[in-house]
């Protein structure tokens, strides 16, 4: 591919009065460029990147795919095509196992304080498990839910039905119930689920009115059923390249902190869409009892079956990763607990 004939959305270090630029580093993603990561997330790590460089360190944002599909996110930092990407493990399943523990259901409650914490769980384990990049962080999306065209309770009411899954557990789940995945971007979910083609989609709860997929499903079940998980790779060539008091920088932008910071806009904008949806009279939010949050858990317990033989196929103790991630997610306030 020849980036050179490609135009970034954006090329800045953001520091006033910036020196000449000694590293210029592309950050590629396949978000659109209004997407709310980059504007509360990606672009003040940026600015404060080039601050704290004094502006030796400048970014390029290839937003929407520019540089490769979202699928490839992972490769495309491991090849230098873009020297930071961000990465959703769960597009290529079964490669990642141990940080996809995250996206089963109902593990957790919110994103922000949660981030931090699965930040420090998931360094234990990501030179392992991602060992041609440099992990940088690891972050989560706040909790989504299911959303529906007809009324949805209980585990039994997805026999039969299309829904678009929000990553590879979740389509698994809804597999293991008896419905069918349809398998769109987020961009065509509204359109397909408006000629009968899905009747339902698993999806946070503010990019519902984002892509007007709210015009089509008026059912809400208000539970954490699910998160999914990202990753900030660079390329280690490029990284280790990089003078030392840069790679410091670099370091002091790797951190629970910012995976924290990172989430954190994004977490916040998808909450409110659950308080709008609470309060939209055109909507039906339907609020669990505890006996059907236990009814959901005891039909999804197969997939963590599953979960511990990929992780065991890959010579890593699954008990021990899993309290792990229950400790840090517990300290952090995080764990769902029914």
């Amino acid at each position: 591919m020849n980036i050179s004939k490609l135009t970034p959305i954006i090329a800045l270090s953001l520091a006033a009065g910036a020196a000449q630029a000694d590293t210029e580093l592309r950050l590629s993603h396949w978000l659109p460029p209004q997407h709310a990561l980059q504007t509360t997330g990606f672009e003040p790590w940026i600015e404060s990147i080039g601050e704290a460089s004094d502006g030796k360190i400048t970014f390029q944002i290839f937003p929407a795919q520019q540089l490769g599909s979202a699928t490839d996110h992972y490769d495309i930092a491991r090849d230098g095509i873009a020297d930071v990407t961000y990465v959703a493990p769960s597009y290529q399943p079964g490669r990642f196992p141990i940080i996809s523990l995250a996206e089963h259901p109902f593990k957790v409650t919110q994103a922000k304080s949660g981030s931090a914490a699965f930040n420090d769980w998931y360094q234990q384990y990501a030179a392992e498990e991602m060992p041609d990049v440099k992990v940088c962080m690891a972050f989560m999306q706040d909790p989504g839910t299911l959303h529906t065209v007809e009324e949805v309770r209980l585990p039994g009411d997805l026999n039969g039905k299309n829904i678009r899954p929000a990553q590879a557990t979740m389509a698994s789940m809804v597999a293991m119930l008896g419905g069918a995945s349809v398998q769109v971007p987020a961009p065509e979910a509204r359109e397909v689920i408006a000629r009968g083609a899905a009747e339902g989609i698993i999806f946070p709860w503010d990019s519902i009115y984002l892509f007007g997929i709210d015009a089509e499903t008026k059912y809400h079940i208000d539970f954490p059923l699910y998160t999914t998980v990202f990753v900030m790779a660079m390329n280690q060539a490029r990284y280790d390249g990089m003078p030392e008091d840069e790679r410091a920088v670099i370091d002091a932008h790797c951190t629970s902190e910012w995976a924290e910071r990172l989430a954190s806009g994004w977490a916040e904008r998808e909450e409110s869409g659950r308080e709008k949806m609470l309060s939209d009279s055109s909507h039906t939010v339907y609020e669990p009892t505890p006996e059907d949050i236990t009814a959901w858990q005891d039909a999804t317990a197969p997939l963590m079956d599953q979960w511990r033989q990929q992780v065991s196929a890959k010579g890593a103790d699954p008990a021990a990763i899993e309290q792990s991630f229950v400790d840090h997610m517990s300290a952090a306030g995080a764990l769902f607990e029914n």
